[in-house]
């Protein structure tokens, strides 16, 4: 593993622990020798993440759409930052550029991030962990939705095994570094009833 993936907010949120473990995951991935991909904003907890990874040496790649240069204030002060054109032309630069992703707390945008990910896992695009770094509990949510849908029949249960939630940024590069994709043949019941 050369570099992680950070999806976060381009918030801070409300609780200082989002900020802490943001600035935690930043030195981790320094100290592990470690690259940052992320979404190249200087705001909210991207731009804690970037900076703190800055600080410990790291490589810092970020990724922005043109049109979230001034919304997301593209950080000029990282190792790379790259504009591209849109939202979609970001999410596969991340991916291309990184080993594995992690993700701290997020809005709407963080999350349709990780999902997209995972989904890619799921399918066999690509073959890289996801890990949800669940500071204060933020994902616990979403981690029941998941076991709902392997509960109702929409998610294989070897599938929700490889999304893996963990309390703090050395649980989470360590879970990436053992991460292991699944195969499952085809799992889905074909016949509508």
């Amino acid at each position: 593993m050369k570099r992680v993936c950070v999806f976060c907010g381009s918030n801070p949120g409300l609780n200082p622990a989002y900020a802490a473990a943001a600035r935690a995951m930043g030195r981790a991935i320094a100290a592990q020798g470690l690259g940052l991909v992320y979404g190249g904003g200087h705001v909210g907890l991207m731009g804690i993440v970037a900076d703190a990874a800055m600080r410990g040496g790291a490589e810092v790649i970020g990724i922005i759409p043109e049109t979230l240069m001034k919304r997301e204030v593209g950080h000029g002060a990282i190792t790379d930052l790259r504009v591209v054109s849109t939202m979609h032309e970001r999410k596969a630069m991340m991916a291309d550029l990184a080993d594995g992703f992690v993700v701290l707390p997020g809005g709407i945008g963080t999350l349709e991030e990780a999902v997209e990910a995972f989904t890619w896992t799921q399918l066999g695009i690509h073959d890289k962990g996801l890990v949800f770094l669940d500071t204060a509990g933020y994902w616990q949510s979403l981690s029941s939705v998941f076991d709902h849908m392997v509960a109702e029949g929409f998610l294989h249960e070897k599938h929700r095994a490889m999304v893996t939630f963990a309390e703090n940024p050395d649980a989470a590069l360590e879970a990436l570094a053992r991460f292991t994709p699944v195969t499952v043949e085809k799992w889905a019941e074909k016949t509508q009833r």
